[in-house]
C-alpha cells in the first residue's frame, strides 16, 4: 500500500468515526453533560428527517444562517437518543419517519424534555397530523415547501416567544380552538355556568401558566420567577390534574382560547 493510500484509509475512518459520532447515540449511562446553554435561546438544532437529500440541503441553510446545526436523525427514536446527548434549543421534526414517526417522537421527547422547542418541518397538510402535533407540545408546524428567508424569520420569532404556524393552517388552529371553546359552553349547560380558569388555579400556577402559554421553556420560567425548574414542573403537574389535561401542548390551548393569559396581563396592569 502506498502512502497515498495510507493517507486515503486514515482519513476514510476518520470521517467514519465523525459519522458515527453524530448519528449514533451512547449506550445508556454514558451520557455526555449537557452542554453550555446558548447566549441566543434558539440557535443549537437538531434535524430529524428521513430524505438524506433534503437534510443535507437543511443542514447547509441552517449553517449559512448562522444556527449551529448539533446533529441529524432519520427516524423517531434516533431523534429522542441525539435529544438527550445533545439536549438542543430546537428540534425541526418530520412527521413521516420509518421505525418512528415524529409525532410519536415529539411526545417522547416532550415528556422527557419539555424545555426543547419542537417544530414539525413536513409535507403533510392533513389536520389530524396538525393537531396530533400541537397536542404532543409541539411549538409550531410550517410545510417544506417555504422559502429560506421564510424559515429564518419563523426562528426568530420563536425565540420571541411566538408559535410558527404556516399561513395555510392559522385559520385551522383557531377555528378549532374556537370549536373546543363552544364544546365547553354546551357540555356546560344553560344552568351550569362554567367557573372562571383562575378559580381553579393559585396566583403561582397562574404565573407559570402565563409564561408557558408565551412560549418559555420551564428554566426560563423559573428564572424569571426566582424559583428552581424543579419546582415549576410540580406547579405544571399540578395544573395538568387540576385542568384534567393531559400535556403541556393541551394546557398552552387551554390558556390561549380561555383567555387565561390576557386576564393575567390585565392583572398586572391592574
Amino acid at each position: 500500500m502506498t502512502p497515498r493510500d495510507e493517507d486515503a484509509v486514515a482519513q476514510a475512518r476518520r470521517h467514519e468515526e465523525a459519522e458515527t459520532q453524530a448519528h449514533i447515540a451512547p449506550e445508556s449511562g454514558s451520557r455526555s453533560p449537557p452542554p453550555p446553554v446558548s447566549a441566543s435561546p434558539c440557535r443549537r438544532i437538531l434535524l430529524a428527517d428521513d430524505h438524506g437529500l433534503f437534510l443535507e440541503g437543511l443542514e447547509n441553510l441552517l449553517r449559512a444562517g448562522g444556527y449551529e446545526v448539533l446533529g441529524t436523525a432519520h427516524d423517531g427514536l434516533e431523534a429522542l437518543q441525539l435529544a438527550r446527548n445533545l439536549h438542543p434549543d430546537v428540534i425541526l421534526m418530520d412527521v413521516r419517519m420509518p421505525n418512528c414517526d415524529g409525532l410519536t417522537a415529539t411526545r417522547l421527547i416532550q415528556a422527557e424534555m419539555p424545555e426543547i422547542k419542537i417544530v414539525m418541518l413536513t409535507t403533510s397538510t392533513e389536520d389530524a397530523d396538525l393537531f396530533e402535533a400541537i397536542r404532543g407540545g409541539a411549538r409550531g408546524y410550517l410545510l417544506k415547501n417555504l422559502e429560506p428567508n421564510q424559515l429564518f424569520d419563523y426562528l426568530a420569532g420563536l425565540e420571541r416567544g411566538e408559535a410558527p404556524i404556516s399561513r395555510e393552517f392559522s385559520a385551522r388552529v383557531l377555528r378549532e380552538f374556537a370549536n373546543q371553546a363552544a364544546t365547553l359552553d354546551e357540555l356546560a349547560g344553560p344552568g351550569f355556568p362554567r367557573a372562571s380558569p383562575s378559580a381553579e388555579l393559585t396566583p403561582r400556577q397562574l404565573e407559570i401558566l402565563s409564561l408557558v402559554a408565551a412560549g418559555q421553556s420551564y428554566k426560563e420560567v423559573g428564572a424569571a420567577l426566582n424559583v428552581s425548574e424543579h419546582t415549576v414542573k410540580y406547579h405544571m403537574g399540578e395544573i395538568l390534574d387540576r385542568l384534567h389535561l393531559k400535556n403541556r401542548g393541551e394546557v398552552v390551548a387551554y390558556a390561549l382560547r380561555s383567555g387565561l393569559t390576557r386576564e393575567r396581563q390585565r392583572g398586572r396592569q391592574g
